[in-house]
């Protein structure tokens, strides 16, 4: 499949047959369940093991940790999974071992420029980490050496690049519906600890809107990731705060994750993005339980 062939293949999860054997738990106020979806391993860049992971989340009383592995980028292999064989095959262990214990999900960050086989996982993560110019994919967020490299390629043409990562990305949001969109406004990484380029430009800022309101009601959800903040680039999650009022505003569900490579950042700043996403006026998130998408209050 080439990179702009989108197949619309969405998971209905509430489709397939329920094997776990804990209670159902009522999700009401005083019993705020803790998940998280965005969660890399030793198969791509992570740190830890999968079942090092499960652990961690255990002893954190999550109700549930999706594992969340970079697919397979042909054009850059420094990240990504290389061995989807060996990791559907320990995902598949672990959920059978603690069962009945937390509930595990299989899910996979796919590229907008390498998809993959969804019908393997229970959900994808649906990201865009590069930006294509010459025939040349370029890495938007793997340090501040290859975002400036990147910028060169697009002759610091800065509105240029943002026009076409969004168009590029939201059209892929639209055919392929990912179940959750990954770090949405990626390209500002760097606009804190760096001279910022994109989140005090008032262009920026009428360009990603109307971007945004043509997939925000398309269903799919956004996440709210506080993984640059666990890294020290940002103070705030993805997506930046005006993007989360017009998210707000039409109705779009979000989910809490913390783009996580290491057992420690599991829940990293979740705290912190509760009280944000109360101010903007959400009141539930969106957690992976009972193999649906279930909102929990914030």
């Amino acid at each position: 499949m080439s990179e702009n062939e989108f197949v619309d293949t969405s998971v209905d999860f509430a489709s397939k047959k329920h094997q776990n054997a804990r209670h159902h738990q009522k999700i009401s106020g005083d019993n705020k369940m803790t998940s998280n979806l965005h969660t890399h391993c030793t198969f791509c860049d992570g740190k830890n093991t999968p079942e090092e992971i499960v652990l961690a989340a255990l002893d954190k009383n999550f109700c549930s940790i999706g594992f969340s592995s970079h697919v397979n980028t042909p054009f850059d292999l420094r990240y990504c999974m290389k061995d989807s064989e060996g990791y559907v095959a320990e995902i598949t262990r672990l959920k059978k071992k603690y069962e009945g214990e937390i509930e595990i999900y299989m899910g996979i960050e796919e590229d907008a420029h390498a998809l993959c086989d969804r019908s393997r996982f229970d959900y994808i993560i649906g990201s865009s980490h590069y930006s294509v110019k010459d025939e040349k994919h370029l890495p938007i967020d793997s340090s501040r050496e290859y975002f400036d490299a990147c910028l060169d390629g697009w002759k610091h043409d800065y509105m240029a690049f943002a026009e076409d990562y969004f168009s590029f990305f939201c059209d892929y949001i639209a055919k392929r519906r990912p179940d959750i969109i990954g770090h949405y406004d990626l390209i500002t990484k760097f606009d804190e600890k760096y001279p910022p380029i994109f989140l005090k430009n008032s262009e920026y800022h009428a360009m990603v809107k109307k971007f945004t309101e043509k997939i925000v009601g398309l269903g799919v959800i956004f996440e709210v990731n506080t993984g640059a903040m666990s890294r020290n680039f940002r103070t705030t999650p993805y997506p930046y705060v005006d993007l989360l009022h017009l998210i707000k505003k039409h109705g779009g569900r979000i989910t809490l994750s913390s783009d996580s490579h290491a057992k420690e950042t599991l829940d990293y700043g979740f705290e912190d993005a509760k009280i944000l996403l109360r101010d903007v006026g959400f009141d539930e998130s969106f957690v992976l339980y009972h193999r649906k998408f279930t909102a929990v209050p914030l």
